[in-house]
């Protein structure tokens, strides 16, 4: 751990924790084009639509892993900086064992509601069938999807990155294989993806609790799994849940302006929501990547943070946002010349091919700018400022994106609904610039 965090060399420590990462978010990325492709050869649009429906789901669920996951990992982070390792293994240890007892709720609660909610999300007599199908099996995985997401980040905040990344990449690379199996060879479709999907999840939890015994069986004291250790206090709880909370809903309100954008783009049709959905896919790869990188360099700030160390602090985010926002240009780049390539790989019908480029080239507009505004998020959780975090993610998809996307319907139509998501991205960044700079300033006066 000492040898990463304390890399002397400040783009080359970015490098080590931020390219497992952005590696780990590959593959996530993979699966997820994985599914799409898959069920897009049933060549039936309700069924990509009833994937991309649920989609915002899925996110939620994720998103529950990130109260204990995110938060816990941002108090580990900074109180390894500090140099109180019993204090970190105990924050650990109760973090496991909170994300079993929220997987289990998720899971009873998802079924219980369960058609209620595919209605919510935007489904309609078309592919309710399908979306019921996929959420189905989602909710059932739910305790291992909200297990697994949360040990990536547990997993980085102690210096165990290759673990981490080994356990992300062996989840996604099973689910992606089951998907052919249950989509291509026994014709599950949706229901197929979510059980692959599930089942991804679940061998990637298993992975990461045998690293936790191996680990604990080594005498790491900073990844107890044994229940004696299960000693929280109101203080840790604290600590990990005003992190934890405004990290989640940064995610579930990313949720709720993606249900309401595909319900406006419900209305123009099965196609419509088929074709978004494809172009959005192919925007995850740049959106993700600058995520893995954001994410990757958190625990790098908040250990540097924690040991008092500002012009470190400083760097590491200077250089991580250069290289996202440079990442970025380069994905935008390539949409805007291969876009319609790209997305004939997943349509066969050229009236959707051309639809979806046209969509994909607008979204493409907004990634340089993301690394920008997954930067400044970090930065805010890494240092314990959930509230800034979450101030921007109010910004951008309540008080900004549902406005917009409405508005612009009105202007445009579904052209307009497309474009919210660059428009708000670029309004987002110049705020999140100055927001970085006013609270920068203020630590080199702290430390």
């Amino acid at each position: 751990m000492t040898s990463i965090f304390e890399e002397k060399n400040i783009p080359k420590a970015i490098m080590r924790v931020g390219l497992p990462s952005m590696l780990g978010q590959l593959t996530t990325l993979i699966y997820n084009i994985a599914d799409t492709f898959f069920v897009s050869l049933t060549r039936k649009p309700t069924t990509i639509a009833a994937v991309t429906l649920c989609a915002p789901i899925l996110l939620i669920i994720m998103s529950l892993s990130f109260i204990f996951g995110m938060g816990g990992s941002s108090v580990i982070a900074r109180l390894l900086g500090e140099e109180k390792k019993k204090e970190a293994g105990t924050t650990m240890n109760f973090c496991v064992y909170a994300l079993v007892f929220a997987g289990i709720i998720t899971l009873v609660l998802g079924l219980v509601f369960l058609h209620p909610l595919a209605q919510l999300v935007g489904a309609d007599a078309d592919n309710i069938g399908y979306t019921c199908d996929y959420l189905k099996y989602i909710f059932i995985g739910a305790p291992f999807i909200m297990l697994a997401n949360g040990f990536v980040h547990l997993f980085r905040s102690v210096g165990l990155i290759k673990e981490s990344t080994i356990g992300l990449v062996l989840g996604n690379i099973i689910n992606i294989g089951l998907d052919y199996v249950f989509i291509v060879i026994l014709g599950w479709a949706t229901a197929g993806a979510a059980l692959a999907t599930s089942l991804g999840f679940l061998c990637a939890t298993i992975y990461y609790i045998i690293c936790m015994i191996r680990e604990e069986c080594k005498g790491n004291q900073l990844v107890p799994l044994t229940p004696k250790y299960f000693s929280p206090n109101t203080r840790m709880i604290r600590n990990v849940v005003n992190i934890g909370i405004p990290g989640a809903l940064i995610t579930v309100l990313m949720s709720v302006s993606n249900i309401v954008l595909n319900n406006y783009i419900g209305m123009y049709g099965s196609d419509a929501v088929a074709s978004y959905g494809i172009a959005y896919k192919l925007e995850m790869i740049p959106i993700l990547l600058s995520v893995g990188l954001s994410q990757g360099v958190t625990p790098l700030i908040g250990y540097y943070y924690g040991a008092k160390k500002k012009k470190r602090t400083i760097d590491v985010v200077k250089y991580a946002m250069m290289y996202g926002v440079l990442l970025g240009a380069i994905f935008t780049a390539a949409f805007l010349l291969f876009g319609k390539p790209l997305v004939s790989i997943f349509l066969h019908d050229e009236t959707l091919i051309l639809q979806t480029g046209y969509f994909l080239r607008i979204l493409c507009l907004s990634a340089p700018m993301l690394g920008v505004i997954n930067m400044v998020t970090s930065y805010f959780q890494a240092l314990g400022k959930a509230v800034n975090s979450l101030v921007i993610t109010v910004m951008r998809n309540a008080v900004f994106f549902i406005p917009g996307v409405i508005i612009l319907n009105y202007l445009w139509k579904l052209n307009g609904v497309i474009a919210a998501q660059p428009v708000v991205e670029t309004v987002l960044t110049i705020i999140c610039i100055f927001m970085y700079t006013k609270d920068a300033k203020a630590i080199s006066k702290e430390m």
